[in-house]
Protein backbone atom coordinates (compact mmCIF):
# COMPACT_ATOMS: atom_id res chain seq x y z
CA UNK A 1 0.00 0.00 0.00
CA UNK A 2 2.80 2.22 1.12
CA UNK A 3 4.68 1.52 -2.66
CA UNK A 4 1.68 2.34 -4.79
CA UNK A 5 0.89 5.78 -2.44
CA UNK A 6 4.54 6.60 -3.22
CA UNK A 7 4.48 5.45 -6.79
CA UNK A 8 0.82 7.29 -7.45
CA UNK A 9 2.85 10.77 -5.84
CA UNK A 10 6.29 9.75 -7.74
CA UNK A 11 3.26 10.11 -11.16
CA UNK A 12 2.04 13.62 -9.74
CA UNK A 13 5.48 15.28 -9.04
CA UNK A 14 6.61 14.43 -12.64
CA UNK A 15 3.21 15.54 -13.86
CA UNK A 16 3.40 18.75 -12.02
CA UNK A 17 7.62 18.93 -12.81
CA UNK A 18 6.12 18.76 -17.03
CA UNK A 19 3.40 21.28 -16.42
CA UNK A 20 6.28 23.90 -14.96
CA UNK A 21 8.74 23.08 -17.77
CA UNK A 22 6.47 23.47 -20.57
CA UNK A 23 6.95 26.38 -22.42
CA UNK A 24 9.98 27.14 -20.20
CA UNK A 25 13.20 25.58 -21.83
CA UNK A 26 15.86 27.19 -23.14
CA UNK A 27 14.31 26.70 -27.04
CA UNK A 28 12.08 29.53 -26.92
CA UNK A 29 11.09 31.80 -29.73
CA UNK A 30 10.30 34.28 -28.11
CA UNK A 31 13.42 35.10 -25.43
CA UNK A 32 16.61 34.75 -26.60
CA UNK A 33 19.09 34.19 -23.77
CA UNK A 34 21.78 36.03 -24.43
CA UNK A 35 20.32 38.94 -26.15
CA UNK A 36 22.59 39.17 -29.25
CA UNK A 37 20.22 39.80 -32.22
CA UNK A 38 21.63 40.84 -36.08
CA UNK A 39 19.56 43.02 -38.17
CA UNK A 40 17.97 41.26 -40.95
CA UNK A 41 15.23 42.74 -42.65
CA UNK A 42 11.88 40.93 -43.83
CA UNK A 43 12.75 41.47 -47.52
CA UNK A 44 16.44 39.80 -46.72
CA UNK A 45 14.65 36.99 -44.77
CA UNK A 46 12.31 36.45 -47.35
CA UNK A 47 12.56 38.06 -50.63
CA UNK A 48 10.75 35.32 -52.62
CA UNK A 49 6.64 35.23 -52.74
CA UNK A 50 5.87 34.73 -49.55
CA UNK A 51 4.45 30.60 -49.11
CA UNK A 52 3.09 29.01 -46.45
CA UNK A 53 4.75 25.80 -45.34
CA UNK A 54 2.63 22.70 -44.76
CA UNK A 55 3.62 20.69 -41.69
CA UNK A 56 6.61 18.32 -42.09
CA UNK A 57 10.18 18.36 -41.27
CA UNK A 58 12.55 20.61 -40.68
CA UNK A 59 14.73 19.70 -42.87
CA UNK A 60 12.71 19.82 -45.91
CA UNK A 61 11.43 22.97 -44.65
CA UNK A 62 14.48 24.69 -44.94
CA UNK A 63 15.01 23.45 -48.32
CA UNK A 64 11.78 24.63 -49.81
CA UNK A 65 12.79 28.27 -48.21
CA UNK A 66 16.02 27.96 -50.00
CA UNK A 67 14.55 26.80 -53.05
CA UNK A 68 11.97 29.45 -53.34
CA UNK A 69 14.81 31.80 -53.15
CA UNK A 70 15.00 33.03 -49.47
CA UNK A 71 17.13 33.49 -47.43
CA UNK A 72 17.84 31.37 -44.50
CA UNK A 73 19.53 32.33 -41.19
CA UNK A 74 20.78 29.78 -38.48
CA UNK A 75 22.38 30.39 -35.03
CA UNK A 76 25.34 28.56 -33.46
CA UNK A 77 24.23 26.61 -30.29
CA UNK A 78 27.93 25.82 -29.74
CA UNK A 79 31.25 26.55 -31.07
CA UNK A 80 32.66 24.21 -33.41
CA UNK A 81 36.57 24.53 -33.96
CA UNK A 82 37.73 22.55 -36.76
CA UNK A 83 41.21 22.64 -38.37
CA UNK A 84 39.26 21.30 -41.09
CA UNK A 85 39.65 23.91 -44.56
CA UNK A 86 35.95 21.55 -45.78
CA UNK A 87 34.00 23.06 -42.41
CA UNK A 88 33.25 25.93 -41.13
CA UNK A 89 34.31 27.08 -37.66
CA UNK A 90 31.97 29.35 -35.74
CA UNK A 91 31.31 30.15 -31.71
CA UNK A 92 28.07 30.22 -30.08
CA UNK A 93 25.93 32.81 -31.24
CA UNK A 94 27.08 33.10 -35.02
CA UNK A 95 24.84 33.82 -37.66
CA UNK A 96 25.42 31.36 -40.51
CA UNK A 97 23.42 31.89 -43.75
CA UNK A 98 21.93 28.25 -44.88
CA UNK A 99 22.72 27.95 -48.75
CA UNK A 100 22.26 24.08 -48.70
CA UNK A 101 20.42 21.90 -46.42
CA UNK A 102 20.25 18.42 -48.56
CA UNK A 103 22.08 16.31 -45.97
CA UNK A 104 20.56 15.85 -42.58
CA UNK A 105 23.53 15.59 -40.76
CA UNK A 106 25.84 18.11 -42.39
CA UNK A 107 24.57 21.20 -44.43
CA UNK A 108 26.50 23.72 -46.64
CA UNK A 109 26.60 27.74 -45.40
CA UNK A 110 28.20 31.32 -44.99
CA UNK A 111 29.43 33.24 -42.47
CA UNK A 112 31.24 36.61 -42.66
CA UNK A 113 34.14 35.19 -45.07
CA UNK A 114 33.96 31.92 -45.61
CA UNK A 115 31.73 29.17 -47.50
CA UNK A 116 31.93 25.38 -45.69
CA UNK A 117 30.11 22.55 -44.34
CA UNK A 118 29.46 22.91 -41.18
CA UNK A 119 26.81 20.22 -38.34
CA UNK A 120 23.32 20.73 -38.70
CA UNK A 121 23.12 19.39 -34.93
CA UNK A 122 25.25 22.75 -33.83
CA UNK A 123 22.76 25.29 -35.08
CA UNK A 124 18.98 26.40 -34.55
CA UNK A 125 16.25 28.39 -36.77
CA UNK A 126 17.25 31.93 -35.79
CA UNK A 127 14.33 35.02 -37.51
CA UNK A 128 14.97 37.83 -35.67
CA UNK A 129 11.82 38.87 -33.02
CA UNK A 130 9.13 40.62 -34.95
CA UNK A 131 9.35 43.63 -32.77
CA UNK A 132 12.31 44.34 -34.84
CA UNK A 133 10.17 44.03 -38.32
CA UNK A 134 8.63 47.38 -37.81
CA UNK A 135 7.72 47.08 -41.51
CA UNK A 136 5.05 44.28 -40.27
CA UNK A 137 4.20 45.05 -36.94
CA UNK A 138 3.18 48.37 -34.92
CA UNK A 139 4.37 48.45 -31.01
CA UNK A 140 0.70 48.37 -30.62
CA UNK A 141 0.35 45.02 -32.34
CA UNK A 142 3.25 43.34 -30.65
CA UNK A 143 1.59 44.41 -27.39
CA UNK A 144 -1.48 42.95 -28.35
CA UNK A 145 -0.26 39.13 -29.46
CA UNK A 146 2.42 39.05 -27.05
CA UNK A 147 1.22 40.65 -23.88
CA UNK A 148 3.64 40.56 -20.76
CA UNK A 149 5.08 36.59 -21.92
CA UNK A 150 8.40 37.74 -22.11
CA UNK A 151 7.84 38.37 -17.92
CA UNK A 152 6.21 35.18 -17.69
CA UNK A 153 8.76 33.70 -19.54
CA UNK A 154 11.18 35.27 -16.97
CA UNK A 155 9.40 34.00 -14.28
CA UNK A 156 8.64 30.66 -15.14
CA UNK A 157 12.30 29.99 -15.92
CA UNK A 158 13.13 31.12 -12.10
CA UNK A 159 10.42 29.14 -11.18
CA UNK A 160 11.57 25.99 -12.33
CA UNK A 161 14.82 26.38 -11.66
CA UNK A 162 13.69 26.43 -7.66
CA UNK A 163 11.63 23.34 -8.13
CA UNK A 164 14.09 21.39 -9.34
CA UNK A 165 16.11 22.24 -6.53
CA UNK A 166 13.50 20.45 -4.30
CA UNK A 167 12.88 17.51 -5.96
CA UNK A 168 14.62 14.18 -4.76
CA UNK A 169 15.80 12.92 -8.03
CA UNK A 170 16.94 9.81 -5.96
CA UNK A 171 14.12 9.48 -3.92
CA UNK A 172 11.26 11.26 -6.04
CA UNK A 173 8.27 10.43 -3.34
CA UNK A 174 10.20 11.98 -0.81
CA UNK A 175 10.18 15.09 -2.95
CA UNK A 176 9.08 18.40 -0.96
CA UNK A 177 8.04 20.98 -3.56
CA UNK A 178 5.01 23.16 -1.68
CA UNK A 179 7.44 25.52 -0.34
CA UNK A 180 8.05 26.82 -3.75
CA UNK A 181 5.10 27.84 -4.77
CA UNK A 182 4.39 29.30 -1.77
CA UNK A 183 7.65 31.15 -2.35
CA UNK A 184 6.64 32.59 -5.57
CA UNK A 185 2.63 32.76 -5.26
CA UNK A 186 2.89 36.32 -5.48
CA UNK A 187 4.56 35.94 -8.70
CA UNK A 188 2.26 34.25 -10.12
CA UNK A 189 0.20 37.48 -10.65
CA UNK A 190 1.61 38.40 -13.58
CA UNK A 191 -0.63 35.64 -15.79
CA UNK A 192 -3.59 37.37 -14.69
CA UNK A 193 -2.56 40.46 -17.24
CA UNK A 194 -1.48 37.67 -20.19
CA UNK A 195 -4.80 35.61 -19.35
CA UNK A 196 -7.42 38.73 -19.94
CA UNK A 197 -5.51 40.32 -23.06
CA UNK A 198 -5.52 36.54 -25.04
CA UNK A 199 -8.51 37.06 -26.60
CA UNK A 200 -7.48 40.28 -27.88
CA UNK A 201 -4.25 38.53 -28.93
CA UNK A 202 -6.30 35.90 -30.83
CA UNK A 203 -8.36 38.09 -32.82
CA UNK A 204 -5.43 40.68 -34.06
CA UNK A 205 -3.36 37.30 -34.59
CA UNK A 206 -6.35 36.07 -37.07
CA UNK A 207 -6.63 39.06 -39.02
CA UNK A 208 -2.71 38.92 -40.39
CA UNK A 209 -2.91 35.14 -40.77
CA UNK A 210 -5.28 35.89 -43.15
CA UNK A 211 -2.22 37.71 -45.49
CA UNK A 212 0.39 35.38 -46.94
CA UNK A 213 3.70 36.91 -45.67
CA UNK A 214 2.35 36.89 -41.86
CA UNK A 215 1.75 33.35 -42.15
CA UNK A 216 5.12 32.36 -43.60
CA UNK A 217 7.35 34.72 -41.30
CA UNK A 218 5.58 32.72 -38.29
CA UNK A 219 5.61 29.25 -39.63
CA UNK A 220 9.16 30.18 -40.61
CA UNK A 221 10.00 31.08 -37.08
CA UNK A 222 8.85 27.69 -35.62
CA UNK A 223 10.59 26.13 -38.17
CA UNK A 224 14.07 27.12 -37.66
CA UNK A 225 13.53 27.13 -34.12
CA UNK A 226 12.91 23.15 -34.39
CA UNK A 227 9.73 23.73 -32.33
CA UNK A 228 7.05 21.09 -32.12
CA UNK A 229 4.16 21.65 -34.54
CA UNK A 230 1.83 23.97 -33.13
CA UNK A 231 0.82 27.12 -34.50
CA UNK A 232 1.40 30.51 -32.45
CA UNK A 233 -1.85 30.77 -31.58
CA UNK A 234 -1.21 27.36 -29.38
CA UNK A 235 1.81 28.43 -28.20
CA UNK A 236 0.08 31.37 -27.20
CA UNK A 237 -2.68 29.36 -24.99
CA UNK A 238 0.26 27.47 -23.05
CA UNK A 239 0.41 30.07 -20.34
CA UNK A 240 -3.57 30.40 -20.23
CA UNK A 241 -3.18 26.08 -20.08
CA UNK A 242 -0.74 26.39 -17.46
CA UNK A 243 -1.83 28.75 -14.50
CA UNK A 244 -4.89 26.58 -15.12
CA UNK A 245 -3.37 23.08 -14.20
CA UNK A 246 -1.48 24.00 -11.26
CA UNK A 247 -4.17 23.80 -8.74
CA UNK A 248 -5.32 20.13 -10.34
CA UNK A 249 -1.99 19.26 -10.26
CA UNK A 250 -1.79 19.95 -6.41
CA UNK A 251 -4.65 18.47 -5.60
CA UNK A 252 -3.62 15.34 -7.28
CA UNK A 253 0.08 15.24 -5.42
CA UNK A 254 -2.21 16.05 -2.53
CA UNK A 255 -4.24 13.36 -2.79
CA UNK A 256 -1.31 11.13 -2.55
CA UNK A 257 0.40 12.83 -0.06
CA UNK A 258 0.08 11.21 3.27
CA UNK A 259 -0.65 13.70 6.82
CA UNK A 260 2.64 12.43 7.97
CA UNK A 261 4.41 13.15 4.84
CA UNK A 262 6.82 16.39 6.07
CA UNK A 263 5.19 17.67 2.61
CA UNK A 264 2.20 17.30 3.72
CA UNK A 265 1.05 21.06 4.95
CA UNK A 266 3.30 22.75 2.42
CA UNK A 267 1.54 21.07 -0.24
CA UNK A 268 -2.07 22.16 0.91
CA UNK A 269 -1.19 25.72 1.54
CA UNK A 270 0.70 25.75 -1.99
CA UNK A 271 -3.10 24.12 -3.67
CA UNK A 272 -4.94 26.75 -1.91
CA UNK A 273 -2.12 29.50 -3.00
CA UNK A 274 -2.79 28.08 -6.49
CA UNK A 275 -6.93 28.78 -6.43
CA UNK A 276 -6.29 32.15 -5.40
CA UNK A 277 -4.11 32.89 -7.97
CA UNK A 278 -6.70 31.28 -10.55
CA UNK A 279 -9.74 33.42 -8.73
CA UNK A 280 -7.81 36.50 -9.12
CA UNK A 281 -6.82 36.14 -12.69
CA UNK A 282 -11.04 35.49 -13.06
CA UNK A 283 -11.82 37.94 -11.34
CA UNK A 284 -9.62 40.73 -13.02
CA UNK A 285 -10.81 39.25 -16.31
CA UNK A 286 -14.33 40.19 -14.82
CA UNK A 287 -13.48 43.49 -13.87
CA UNK A 288 -12.01 44.27 -17.26
CA UNK A 289 -15.28 43.20 -18.74
CA UNK A 290 -16.71 45.49 -16.34
CA UNK A 291 -14.63 48.50 -16.70
CA UNK A 292 -15.86 48.38 -20.76
CA UNK A 293 -19.30 48.94 -20.13
CA UNK A 294 -18.62 51.52 -17.56
CA UNK A 295 -16.70 53.48 -19.93
CA UNK A 296 -19.72 53.22 -22.68
CA UNK A 297 -22.23 54.26 -19.89
CA UNK A 298 -20.35 57.25 -18.39
CA UNK A 299 -19.67 58.70 -22.36
CA UNK A 300 -23.47 58.34 -22.60
CA UNK A 301 -23.90 60.70 -19.58
CA UNK A 302 -24.42 64.71 -20.87
CA UNK A 303 -21.93 67.27 -19.08
CA UNK A 304 -19.95 64.67 -17.25
CA UNK A 305 -17.69 66.74 -15.11
CA UNK A 306 -14.26 66.43 -13.21
CA UNK A 307 -12.34 62.94 -13.41
CA UNK A 308 -13.33 59.66 -15.48
CA UNK A 309 -15.27 57.15 -12.94
CA UNK A 310 -12.89 55.01 -14.38
CA UNK A 311 -9.96 56.65 -12.56
CA UNK A 312 -11.25 55.25 -9.26
CA UNK A 313 -13.26 52.70 -10.19
CA UNK A 314 -14.19 49.18 -11.92
CA UNK A 315 -17.47 48.04 -10.73
CA UNK A 316 -21.15 49.30 -10.08
CA UNK A 317 -22.86 47.79 -7.13
CA UNK A 318 -26.11 49.39 -7.29
CA UNK A 319 -28.16 51.90 -9.00
CA UNK A 320 -31.76 53.72 -8.86
CA UNK A 321 -33.99 56.34 -8.38
CA UNK A 322 -33.47 58.32 -4.65
CA UNK A 323 -34.73 61.89 -3.32
CA UNK A 324 -31.76 64.18 -2.40
CA UNK A 325 -32.64 66.52 0.09
CA UNK A 326 -31.12 69.51 0.62
CA UNK A 327 -29.93 71.74 4.09
CA UNK A 328 -32.64 74.26 3.21
CA UNK A 329 -35.41 71.44 2.82
CA UNK A 330 -35.47 71.45 -1.31
CA UNK A 331 -35.80 68.07 -2.40
CA UNK A 332 -34.43 66.88 -5.61
CA UNK A 333 -35.25 63.42 -7.12
CA UNK A 334 -31.84 62.22 -8.92
CA UNK A 335 -30.52 58.81 -10.37
CA UNK A 336 -27.76 57.51 -8.26
CA UNK A 337 -24.93 55.39 -9.56
CA UNK A 338 -22.88 53.42 -6.58
CA UNK A 339 -19.37 52.06 -7.71
CA UNK A 340 -16.44 51.38 -5.75
CA UNK A 341 -15.53 54.51 -4.07
CA UNK A 342 -17.82 56.57 -5.23
CA UNK A 343 -21.34 57.60 -5.79
CA UNK A 344 -22.38 59.38 -8.57
CA UNK A 345 -25.72 61.36 -9.25
CA UNK A 346 -27.43 62.52 -12.57
CA UNK A 347 -30.79 64.69 -13.65
CA UNK A 348 -33.09 62.76 -15.92
CA UNK A 349 -34.14 65.46 -18.86
CA UNK A 350 -37.40 66.73 -18.93
CA UNK A 351 -38.78 65.26 -22.34
CA UNK A 352 -36.24 62.51 -23.13
CA UNK A 353 -36.14 60.04 -19.87
CA UNK A 354 -33.63 57.95 -21.08
CA UNK A 355 -30.95 60.86 -21.45
CA UNK A 356 -29.23 61.75 -18.11
CA UNK A 357 -27.69 65.14 -17.33
CA UNK A 358 -24.21 64.69 -14.88
CA UNK A 359 -24.87 66.36 -11.70
CA UNK A 360 -22.50 65.67 -8.96
CA UNK A 361 -20.49 62.55 -7.05
CA UNK A 362 -19.80 61.67 -3.60
CA UNK A 363 -16.69 60.25 -2.24
CA UNK A 364 -17.59 57.17 -0.26
CA UNK A 365 -14.03 56.39 1.11
CA UNK A 366 -14.24 58.85 3.73
CA UNK A 367 -18.41 58.21 4.77
CA UNK A 368 -20.33 56.37 7.23
CA UNK A 369 -24.10 55.19 6.74
CA UNK A 370 -26.31 55.83 9.13
CA UNK A 371 -30.42 54.83 9.19
CA UNK A 372 -32.43 57.43 10.27
CA UNK A 373 -36.07 56.24 11.83
CA UNK A 374 -39.46 58.23 9.66
CA UNK A 375 -40.42 61.66 11.73
CA UNK A 376 -39.00 64.72 11.90
CA UNK A 377 -35.34 64.37 11.13
CA UNK A 378 -32.80 66.55 13.90
CA UNK A 379 -30.21 67.34 11.40
CA UNK A 380 -32.38 68.64 8.79
CA UNK A 381 -35.89 70.06 10.64
CA UNK A 382 -38.09 68.31 8.29
CA UNK A 383 -40.25 65.40 8.20
CA UNK A 384 -38.70 62.05 6.08
CA UNK A 385 -39.68 58.59 5.53
CA UNK A 386 -37.77 55.59 4.33
CA UNK A 387 -34.74 57.64 4.84
CA UNK A 388 -30.76 56.90 5.89
CA UNK A 389 -27.76 59.64 5.45
CA UNK A 390 -24.05 59.58 4.29
CA UNK A 391 -21.93 61.22 6.90
CA UNK A 392 -18.39 62.44 6.96
CA UNK A 393 -17.23 62.25 10.69
CA UNK A 394 -14.59 64.06 10.52
CA UNK A 395 -16.03 67.48 7.95
CA UNK A 396 -19.16 66.80 9.52
CA UNK A 397 -20.82 66.60 6.00
CA UNK A 398 -24.35 64.97 5.78
CA UNK A 399 -26.32 64.20 3.19
CA UNK A 400 -29.71 62.58 3.09
CA UNK A 401 -32.10 60.33 0.98
CA UNK A 402 -35.07 59.24 0.62
CA UNK A 403 -36.53 56.09 -0.89
CA UNK A 404 -39.63 55.52 -2.31
CA UNK A 405 -40.35 52.16 -0.31
CA UNK A 406 -38.76 49.96 2.81
CA UNK A 407 -37.52 47.60 0.33
CA UNK A 408 -35.30 50.43 -2.09
CA UNK A 409 -33.82 51.86 1.56
CA UNK A 410 -32.57 48.53 2.79
CA UNK A 411 -31.43 47.44 -0.42
CA UNK A 412 -29.67 50.78 -0.95
CA UNK A 413 -28.01 50.55 2.77
CA UNK A 414 -26.44 47.19 1.89
CA UNK A 415 -25.35 48.21 -1.14
CA UNK A 416 -23.40 50.69 0.70
CA UNK A 417 -22.40 48.55 3.55
CA UNK A 418 -21.36 46.01 0.16
CA UNK A 419 -19.11 48.80 -0.94
CA UNK A 420 -17.13 48.59 1.74
CA UNK A 421 -16.70 45.57 1.80
CA UNK A 422 -15.38 45.37 -1.64
CA UNK A 423 -12.88 47.90 -1.69
CA UNK A 424 -11.44 46.03 1.77
CA UNK A 425 -11.49 42.55 -0.24
CA UNK A 426 -9.43 44.10 -3.43
CA UNK A 427 -7.04 45.33 -1.42
CA UNK A 428 -6.45 42.31 0.42
CA UNK A 429 -6.46 40.36 -2.76
CA UNK A 430 -4.48 43.05 -4.40
CA UNK A 431 -6.98 43.91 -7.00
CA UNK A 432 -5.74 46.68 -9.37
CA UNK A 433 -6.91 47.74 -13.02
CA UNK A 434 -3.88 49.07 -15.02
CA UNK A 435 -4.31 52.78 -15.78
CA UNK A 436 -3.24 52.34 -19.74
CA UNK A 437 -6.49 49.57 -19.47
CA UNK A 438 -8.33 52.43 -18.15
CA UNK A 439 -7.53 54.73 -20.57
CA UNK A 440 -8.04 51.72 -23.61
CA UNK A 441 -11.52 51.50 -22.05
CA UNK A 442 -12.52 54.96 -22.39
CA UNK A 443 -10.82 55.59 -25.83
CA UNK A 444 -13.01 52.50 -26.95
CA UNK A 445 -16.22 53.94 -25.37
CA UNK A 446 -15.87 57.52 -27.16
CA UNK A 447 -14.61 55.92 -30.67
CA UNK A 448 -17.42 53.99 -30.40
CA UNK A 449 -19.73 56.43 -28.77
CA UNK A 450 -18.36 59.23 -31.57
CA UNK A 451 -19.62 56.28 -34.56
CA UNK A 452 -23.12 55.68 -33.75
CA UNK A 453 -23.75 59.56 -33.02
CA UNK A 454 -22.16 59.98 -36.59
CA UNK A 455 -24.50 56.90 -37.37
CA UNK A 456 -27.52 58.52 -36.39
CA UNK A 457 -28.04 56.85 -32.65
CA UNK A 458 -27.94 58.86 -30.02
CA UNK A 459 -29.69 57.01 -27.23
CA UNK A 460 -28.63 56.52 -23.51
CA UNK A 461 -26.61 52.79 -23.34
CA UNK A 462 -27.83 50.22 -20.44
CA UNK A 463 -25.92 50.97 -17.59
CA UNK A 464 -23.10 48.68 -16.64
CA UNK A 465 -25.08 45.49 -15.07
CA UNK A 466 -24.23 45.10 -10.95
CA UNK A 467 -21.83 42.90 -9.72
CA UNK A 468 -22.98 40.10 -7.04
CA UNK A 469 -19.79 38.98 -5.62
CA UNK A 470 -19.39 36.18 -3.14
CA UNK A 471 -17.50 36.75 0.35
CA UNK A 472 -13.85 36.82 -0.12
CA UNK A 473 -12.98 33.59 1.38
CA UNK A 474 -16.00 31.85 -1.16
CA UNK A 475 -13.92 33.74 -4.24
CA UNK A 476 -12.04 30.84 -5.65
CA UNK A 477 -12.61 28.06 -8.14
CA UNK A 478 -13.35 24.39 -7.08
CA UNK A 479 -11.22 21.88 -9.40
CA UNK A 480 -12.73 18.47 -9.27
CA UNK A 481 -10.34 15.66 -11.02
CA UNK A 482 -13.37 14.78 -12.93
CA UNK A 483 -13.10 17.66 -15.29
CA UNK A 484 -10.81 18.13 -18.39
CA UNK A 485 -8.08 20.35 -17.76
CA UNK A 486 -8.80 22.47 -20.89
CA UNK A 487 -12.04 23.29 -19.44
CA UNK A 488 -11.18 24.81 -15.88
CA UNK A 489 -10.02 28.26 -16.87
CA UNK A 490 -13.67 28.83 -18.53
CA UNK A 491 -15.27 26.92 -15.54
CA UNK A 492 -13.10 29.49 -13.42
CA UNK A 493 -15.86 32.18 -13.62
CA UNK A 494 -18.49 32.33 -11.40
CA UNK A 495 -22.09 32.58 -12.18
CA UNK A 496 -24.06 35.33 -11.69
CA UNK A 497 -28.11 35.93 -11.13
CA UNK A 498 -29.34 38.22 -13.40
CA UNK A 499 -29.39 42.04 -11.72
CA UNK A 500 -33.06 42.60 -10.10
CA UNK A 501 -32.84 46.27 -11.52
CA UNK A 502 -31.69 45.12 -15.29
CA UNK A 503 -35.49 45.25 -16.38
CA UNK A 504 -35.55 49.00 -14.91
CA UNK A 505 -32.95 50.50 -16.83
CA UNK A 506 -34.09 48.77 -19.67
CA UNK A 507 -37.07 51.37 -19.62
CA UNK A 508 -34.61 54.20 -19.96
CA UNK A 509 -33.43 52.93 -23.28
CA UNK A 510 -35.91 52.57 -25.91
CA UNK A 511 -33.13 52.84 -28.57
CA UNK A 512 -30.94 50.46 -26.97
CA UNK A 513 -29.96 47.93 -30.06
Amino acid sequence: MVAREGMARFWSLESLRMVAADGGTESSALVDDNGSEEDYSYEELCQATPRYLQPGGEQLAINELISDGSIVYAEALWDHVTMDDQELGFKAGDVIRVLEASNKDWWWGRNEDKEAWFPASFVRGYIRQCRKHTGMFTTAQLSTIFGNIEDIYKFQRKFLKDLEKQYNKEEPHLSEIGSCFLQHQEGFAIYSEYCNNHPSACIELSKLMKQGKYRHFFEACRLLQQMIDIAIDGFLLTPVQKICKYPLQLAELLKYTTPEHSDYNNIKAAYEAMKNVACLINERKRRLESIDKIARWQVSIVDWEGPDVLVRSSELIHSGELTKISKQGKSQQRTFFLFDHQLVFCKKDLLRRDILYYKDRIDMDEMEIVDTEDGRDKDFNINVKNAFKIINRATEEIHLFCAKKQEDKKRWMEACDSERRRVQEDKEMGMEISENQKKQAMQNARKSRHGKIKGGYNGCPVPPPHQSLHPIHQRHITVPTSIPQQQVFALAEPKRKPSLFWHTFNKLTPFKK
